[in-house]
């Protein structure tokens, strides 16, 4: 009797314990402020291996060679890792901002960097994303070009976002119009034109850098540009060629070019040129005074002085021989003479 009732109690006792465990087994219902708090959870940010790579690359980049300052209508792309939703590709509005979805305000771009940018980003993706990730690139840098103008075929800005060497950019401006073109290149670094302020170790005042043309087509002199350089072709400076020669002449100063190469292209010296007194006048750069240089031809060929290079507006006059005047005439008239005495007194 008694065994009957401690195996009727032991009974009991299993089923209690399996109507418990079975309970706490079944899944609680959530209430409808849990599933609210549940929605509304921040998202745990996870990179995958491919992200990784562009994250470590991006945290690696060397903030002070981060030169560029986002200027007015930039294109910018704004990605936010594992929230395709998020990322853009805006224009930086006339005011300076951008407008991105969630953030219920505008954001000032301009004068930033890419990186200071996407670090004003991400502060606000953080009042709902957990660790979020921001990367800005500007697509296009619109308020910084390059220009290339003087005498090449076709001058214009052009917007790049990568780094351009002088002779690329010259090549996307159909190359020097040789019919113009001087023996010169020139940029000049007008620094950031972007209306942002100068960092201190920015240079204030434009530099001017010189490059000669035939160096640069062959790729000798081919230095990286910055976004607001302004390169110029010069145009060919001109000299002038008068007095006793067979064609007085301008000439062009594509190359460098002596006295006595200037006198051959305007077709030598004339018959009664006075070769021991030609002269140069020059006049030097942002002066009125005109210098007057004397040279004599056959000291020249016999190498006894350098035959000297022209420079821009220089007039090289070939004087007349008063002597090889009078000389000429006398033959002229002893010739003409004796033709006129054998047509009267023919033999």
């Amino acid at each position: 009797m008694v065994f009957k009732k401690l195996f009727a109690i032991v009974n009991a006792l299993v089923l209690c314990l399996s109507i418990a465990n079975s309970g706490f087994s079944q899944e609680t219902p959530e209430s409808g402020d849990d599933k609210k708090q549940l929605k509304d959870k921040p998202e745990t940010v996870k990179v995958i291996r491919g992200d990784q790579a562009l994250v470590e690359s991006f945290k690696s980049r060397d903030l002070s060679k981060e030169r560029y300052k986002i200027g007015f209508e930039d294109v910018l792309q704004v990605s936010v890792y594992r929230h395709p939703e998020l990322s853009q590709t805006v224009s930086v509005a006339r005011d300076g901002t951008i407008v991105l979805p969630r953030i219920d305000q505008p954001i000032l771009a301009v004068c930033k960097t890419e990186r200071e940018l996407a670090s004003l980003i991400t502060k606000f993706y953080r009042n709902y994303l957990r660790n979020p990730f921001v990367n800005v690139r500007a697509l296009e840098q619109r308020s910084q070009p390059f220009a290339v103008i003087g005498a090449v075929n076709k001058p214009g800005s052009h917007y790049l976002n990568r780094r351009v060497r002088l002779l690329e950019l010259l090549a996307l401006a159909g190359g020097p119009d040789y019919e113009r073109s001087g023996a010169r290149v020139q940029v000049a670094r007008v620094g950031n034109i972007s209306a942002c302020k100068l960092s201190e170790d920015e240079p204030g005042e434009v530099q001017f850098f010189t490059y000669a043309l035939t160096e640069v087509m062959k790729g000798r002199s081919n230095p990286y540009l910055l976004p607001g350089d302004i390169v110029s072709i010069l145009e060919a400076e001109e000299a002038y060629v008068v007095g006793n020669v067979d064609t007085p002449t301008t000439i062009q100063l594509k190359e460098p070019i002596t006295l006595t190469q200037a006198i051959a292209k305007a077709g030598g010296l004339g018959s009664v040129a006075k070769t021991s007194r030609v002269v140069i006048q020059r006049r030097e750069p942002g002066s009125k005074v005109k210098t007057e240089l004397y040279f004599d031809l056959k000291d020249i060929r016999a190498q006894k002085v350098e035959d000297p290079f022209l420079q821009a507006n220089d007039i090289v006059e070939v004087p007349t021989s008063n002597g090889k005047v009078i000389r000429n005439g006398l033959l002229k008239v002893l010739t003409g003479g004796l033709s006129n005495l054998f047509y009267r007194f023919p033999l």
